[in-house]
């Protein structure tokens, strides 16, 4: 007399877990994606920029071919660029970064 009862039992509850298993799985495939690693640099700006820190804003190596930099550079200006909404300051960083990785000098004594 038991044993349909517990039976009864152990069937209820394993359906009860799978429905909460079944809705928890549609819940984390529905999810937004989380990046787990950083796509730009983060952080500030030194006074004069160093190669290494121009690898960093373009997110490449120091050492890296120039078709290589110049499609990086196209990402980070595609999503900083100031017609986009993005930062005037943020995309002359980025150009600073780009010419300093080309080894383009600097015109500075340009005036308007």
């Amino acid at each position: 007399m038991v044993l349909p009862i517990v039976a009864g039992a152990v069937v209820a509850v394993t359906a009860l877990a799978g429905k909460y298993g079944i809705q928890a799985w549609q819940t984390y495939k529905a999810r937004p994606p989380v990046h787990r690693t950083r796509r730009f640099y983060e952080g500030g700006f030194q006074q004069q920029m160093t190669k290494r820190e121009a690898a960093l804003i373009l997110g490449v190596r120091e050492r890296e071919a120039v078709e290589k930099i110049k499609e990086a550079h196209r990402k980070v200006m595609i999503a900083n660029h100031p017609d986009a909404g993005g930062s005037h300051y943020l995309a002359s960083k980025v150009n600073e970064a780009k010419e300093l990785m080309l080894g383009k000098p600097k015109n500075s004594d340009s005036a308007f």
